[in-house]
């Protein structure tokens, strides 16, 4: 990729941030207005760290949504201060200078504390128009006692429940009625773009955070040495130029993904829940590992594992490399991480270095021809002129009583592709020569990045004719084989055969009188009578001696 192939930050739709103190209930607000779980929440104070975006459209406005963590530091203040508070006090400040219209939300239960009136404060100097959102308003009473947060300076209060979901409609309208409209019905159906997605995953303190920053040219997420640092799954806008086009498509910086027995906090188990929900949804999947020569783990095997089942397009970074580099050769280093993860061998790997931002160029290359592909359609004609080619030059091995025989193959589906081959016997196929089959079709349609699915299905046995049943009419071929048949068709056809008249059955049990008649009509000889008397022991030889 050339130098033009570089990511520009889009024109951004206006925006709505919500902010306040921590455990006020932000990112329950969040989630209710976006309408699925996408933040996690908990009630653990300081959950979320980096900014949540979504984006959204109501109406005949489209507009994004921030969550941001809690702002728990006031100026000046040292003691029962988190090591994140001054981090996220960052994130929250590069949020509200983003943000044309910001939602301050409170909790109704706890009053007005000093770190709501120091928020406050924070917001008014930032010029911006703020609604103020009176949260667990669980019932009317609580209601009522949101008045006294007025006493901030704000003209718009709204109570709202997110527990009861109350009060979240009048609030995301009197936002939306400060937005503009910006939804062109026509105009967004005529240049309308797919948008990719692209997860990036890998176990803990590999490096995912560094590289998204990376890409984005900004520190967008929080980086540090501390393993779990990213807890929700971080969408990120971008766009990715490559031979003279552009890629619209979605960043997803995901949580580390450790060993199962090893996530001892519900808040964990969320964000590998998140993580590995940004797998199911991406289109291309960034694994990371570590580009050492012991740096493929256990852990990295059951990621790669994990990638591989979800049949999506995968790109293997082995991050770390200015490390190494000066001790190891790329082609050893690759020779491992290639012997240890020998099930994605379809995936191509790079090189890189997230610190000092190495190939990433490299990296992009990769990534645009694997999106490229994902949108491949591969004709039925060239399909099975390749695989029968294949048949021809290397003859499948004899499995069981016959050797396997290919009548037909089709494409049947994309995202992976999926290729169907219909054959005379699935169980006659040995499954080295499945795998050769994968390797021609990937070689012969340069499918680098993708897992192939070919699914071996016995081809149908011919229906047999209503007339072979038994009872029923026979064939005309076989009336040669079938005199008595020929001559049976013939009567039938001919006009003026006369048809046997059929005798009619008698009709109920012969009674004791008739049983003693016909035993009278019987002759006196009984029933060996007219039978010819069986011939004498010795006679025939005596005779054939005459």
């Amino acid at each position: 990729m050339t130098e033009d192939n570089q990511m520009n930050k889009e024109t951004h739709p206006p925006t709505i941030a919500i902010v306040g103190r921590p455990n006020v209930g932000k990112s329950s607000l969040f989630n209710a207005i976006v309408g699925r779980r996408v933040s996690i929440v908990h009630e653990m104070p300081g959950v979320t760290r980096d900014r949540v975006i979504a984006p959204l459209a109501r109406g005949k406005r489209r507009f994004r949504l921030i969550d941001t963590g809690g702002l728990g530091m006031i100026p000046g203040e040292t003691r029962k201060v988190d090591a994140w508070d001054g981090r996220i006090a960052e994130q929250v400040k590069v949020a509200v200078e983003e943000a044309d219209i910001l939602i301050l939300v409170v909790n109704t239960q706890d009053g007005v504390v000093s770190l709501d009136e120091e928020v406050a404060r924070h917001l008014r100097l930032a010029g911006k128009t703020v609604l103020v959102a009176a949260n667990k308003c669980d019932n009317p009473s609580l209601a009522a006692q949101s008045v006294e947060f007025s006493g901030l300076g704000f003209a718009g209060l709204f109570p709202v429940s997110c527990l009861h979901r109350s009060g979240i409609d009048p609030l995301v309208d009197a936002a939306l009625a400060l937005l503009p409209e910006n939804i062109d019905a026509e105009a967004e159906a005529e240049g309308a773009a797919r948008k990719f997605n692209i997860a990036v995953v890998g176990r803990p303190n590999v490096g995912k955070s560094s590289l998204v920053n990376a890409l984005l040219g900004e520190e967008r997420v929080m980086v540090s040495d501390v393993a779990g640092t990213t807890r929700d799954a971080i969408d990120v806008d971008f766009e990715l130029k490559f031979r003279g086009a552009t890629h619209p498509a979605t960043l997803v910086d995901t949580a580390g993904l450790r060993k199962t027995a090893k996530v001892d906090t519900v808040v964990e188990y969320f964000s590998v829940m998140r993580a590995k929900a940004a797998i199911d949804r991406a289109d291309v999947v960034l694994f990371l590992v570590e580009a050492s020569p012991d740096g493929v783990t256990a852990q990295d095997r059951r990621i790669a594992s994990m990638v591989q089942e979800s049949g999506k397009g995968c790109v293997i970074v082995a991050n770390k490399f200015d490390v190494y580099k000066s001790s190891h050769k790329v082609k050893q280093l690759e020779e491992e991480v290639r012997y240890s993860l020998s099930g994605m061998g379809y995936a191509p790997l790079v090189f890189i270095s997230a610190r000092d931002r190495w190939n990433l160029d490299g990296l992009l290359d990769r990534i645009a021809e694997v999106m490229e592909q994902l949108e491949m359609k591969i004709p039925t004609g060239v399909l099975n002129r390749v695989l029968m080619d294949a048949f021809v030059a290397h003859t499948p091995p004899v499995v069981g009583s016959a050797p396997l025989k290919l009548f037909y193959a089709s494409m049947v589906g994309m995202t992976p592709p999926r290729i169907r081959l219909f054959v005379n016997n699935p169980a006659n196929c040995a499954d080295n020569y499945l795998a050769f089959l994968n390797r021609t079709v990937r070689n012969a349609f340069d499918l680098s990045g993708l897992p192939i699915e070919i699914e071996l299905r016995a081809r149908p046995k011919k229906v047999m004719s209503i007339r072979s049943e038994p009872g029923g009419p026979h064939r005309r071929g076989n009336m040669k084989a079938d005199p008595e048949a020929k001559a049976a068709s013939a009567r039938e056809a001919s006009p003026t055969a006369e048809k046997p008249v059929p005798e009619k059955k008698k009709k109920g049990k012969p009674t004791a009188g008739k049983i003693v008649q016909d035993r009278k009509k019987r002759p006196a000889g009984g029933r060996t009578q007219g039978r010819k008397p069986a011939p004498k022991r010795g006679a025939a030889k005596r005779k054939g001696g005459k």
